[in-house]
């Protein structure tokens, strides 16, 4: 494949491989998982379950069991201390991927290898090219909001960083994002800055610098996109300044990113001036977007699962500029690309590519906690429509039936591979009694609340909540911050709302017969999620790869200690007596 991409691309080829591949999946799964056992058939880790060499689909299911990363945990620390033995691969990993650990309060360790920033290319290809024949795009820039966090090395040598860190800095990135005419906009001393606060500012400056030359605006997920315009806000009449003068705000200190700028920031009062007066002319910044950047075809990004709270707010700045969902994956790697661009995102579909892994799919019904063993899964040509999975992963970097914790719904298939739709995280929300209410449960309830809130013209700015067990029976806590006040009233209806539009049998029959407390709604004072987002940041997550965490555990101790210090009010459901 890297051979290919030295040629470039040409779009329509990658459709015609990317059909014939799909036209006969269950050939190409089978012929996949061949190569990944013959390459790591050395593998420790393998030779354990007496593989012996068989690089059948049958024998590997029999031999290898079901694993979550916790039992994978002490190998890959093996490894980033600097094993020299195979243990998971045939070849050494030279790289450790960190996830964000917004979902489970710590930061993960994965193995990285050219094999998965091989597969990202792949994916960013296939979807790039279904995306062209619905909006074609020339040769232009994009405003990407990518932030590259700080490599470390581990005890044993290994270079760690974030999974975008890892492809950001790869040169295969840049020829991919050059043939899809669309290098990013910014200097590579703004992508890699120490602070995001002065890339973020950057990022936003070099987009109004090239305005009319940017078609694409982007970030790894819409949390991102809004936080950026959100910022926007805040430091347009700087950055109109900054391009009125050539003169770079003192808010950037870092020197690197300074003389960067200094080649690109240049005096241009006409341009200052026109960006000022649009800025003006806008109602509440109503299709910001679509007046900064005349040229933008399409905004992208990852904009389902827990991004689609932010959705509501992203389309108040894009105007008329369409929402598209990037592609599905984790820091585990890549799943499915979207092929149908112009479904709304709340619509996206994606399809698996059958050789990029070998994936297996446990029925929910079958699934249980993942710490419990031996569940059935099928196979990827196996599925049905309609039916809800968790999916499980082997891929070229020594993850072996690794069940990732996503729930997935098979709604169609692409010739013989299934299109996935992304449901939610399994297992984020810790049951009380008998109560199992999802992330996309809780997303629900909190927007039909919000509704009350639109009426008052304020809005939900983010959410997350906690099972508080503190107290019996435990009961739900939602935490809202608001972009203002209400009255009390406002915010006693919410929280009613709030409980009452849990539709979970188990949660509502619990809630009648008090097995389960009144849900607890807490205001929080402006600018909490920044000090949450900060936070991560300090631990060393990037803002492209942040996500607010939806429920908030125990092991998450700081997050809750943010969130409880700066609750305004509190308020309780009447809503079941």
């Amino acid at each position: 494949m890297l051979e290919k991409m030295e040629k470039g691309f040409d779009p329509e080829e990658v459709i015609e491989e990317f059909e014939a591949l799909t036209k006969d999946a269950k050939r190409v799964q089978v012929e996949t998982l061949k190569r990944i056992l013959k390459e790591n058939g050395e593998a420790e880790y393998l030779k354990k379950w007496g593989l012996d060499g068989k690089t059948d689909t049958e024998s590997y299911r029999t031999c290898v069991p079901l694993v979550t990363h916790k039992d994978l945990e002490p190998l890959i620390q093996q490894i980033a201390d600097g094993a020299t033995h195979p243990i998971l691969t045939g070849k050494p990993i030279t790289t450790i991927t960190l996830s964000s650990g917004t979902t489970e309060g710590k930061r993960k360790f994965v193995p990285f290898n050219d094999e998965l920033t091989e597969t990202t290319m792949q994916i960013y290809r296939t979807s790039f090219a279904y995306r062209n024949r619905e909006f074609p795009i020339g040769n232009g820039k994009a405003l990407s909001f990518i932030y590259g966090s700080k490599q470390f090395k581990t005890k044993g040598g290994l270079l760690a960083g974030t999974a975008t860190s890892n492809v950001y800095r790869s040169a295969q990135f840049k020829k991919t994002m050059k043939d899809m005419q669309t290098p990013c906009c910014s200097p590579d001393e703004v992508i890699f800055g120490p602070d995001f606060h002065q890339s973020l500012y950057c990022h936003l400056l070099c987009g109004l610098i090239f305005r009319d030359e940017i078609q694409v605006i982007s970030s790894t997920f819409a949390h991102s996109i809004v936080h950026s315009f959100r910022s926007f806000e805040l430091v347009w009449e700087e950055l109109c300044s900054d391009i009125k003068t050539g003169t770079l705000s003192t808010r950037i200190t870092v020197p690197t990113i300074r003389t960067a700028m200094a080649k690109i920031l240049k005096p241009n009062p006409e341009l200052a001036y026109k960006i000022h007066e649009k800025c003006l002319s806008l109602s509440n910044w109503y299709g910001l977007i679509e007046e900064l950047f005349p040229n933008v075809k399409y905004i992208y990004g990852i904009m389902t699962g827990s991004m689609e709270p932010y959705l509501k707010k992203l389309r108040h700045y894009a105007g008329g500029i369409p929402l598209l969902s990037a592609d599905y994956g984790s820091s585990e790697g890549w799943i499915g690309a979207n092929v149908n661009p112009t479904r709304p995102p709340e619509m996206a579909t994606f399809a698996v590519l059958p050789h990029i892994g070998y994936f297996e799919f446990i029925p929910l019904r079958d699934a249980g906690p993942l710490d419990r063993i031996e569940p059935r899964p099928v196979g990827l040509t196996d599925v049905h429509v309609g039916e809800e999975y968790e999916v499980v992963v082997t891929n070229f970097a020594g993850l072996y039936r690794y069940r990732l914790g996503d729930v997935v719904k098979v709604v169609g298939f692409h010739n013989s591979t299934p299109e996935l739709q992304f449901i939610c995280r399994k297992d984020i929300m810790p049951a009380i009694n008998i109560d199992k209410n999802t992330e996309k449960d809780l997303q629900l309830s909190v927007e039909a609340a919000a509704k009350l809130l639109a009426a008052e013209k304020l809005e939900v700015v983010d959410f997350t909540s906690q099972v508080d067990l503190s107290s019996d029976p435990g009961h739900y806590v939602i935490f809202w911050e608001v972009s203002g006040n209400a009255s009390d009233e406002v915010f006693k209806e919410c929280c009613n709302c709030i409980d009452s539009a849990f539709v979970d049998a188990g949660y509502v029959s619990s809630r009648k017969v008090q097995a389960i407390g009144p849900l607890e709604l807490r205001i929080l004072k402006r600018g909490t999620f920044q000090k949450i987002l900060d936070h991560y940041v300090g631990l060393g997550c990037t803002l492209n790869q942040f996500k607010m965490p939806r429920c908030v555990g125990p092991v998450n101790d700081r997050v809750l200690r943010i969130l409880c210090d700066n609750v305004v009010k509190s308020y309780i459901s009447s809503a079941f007596g």
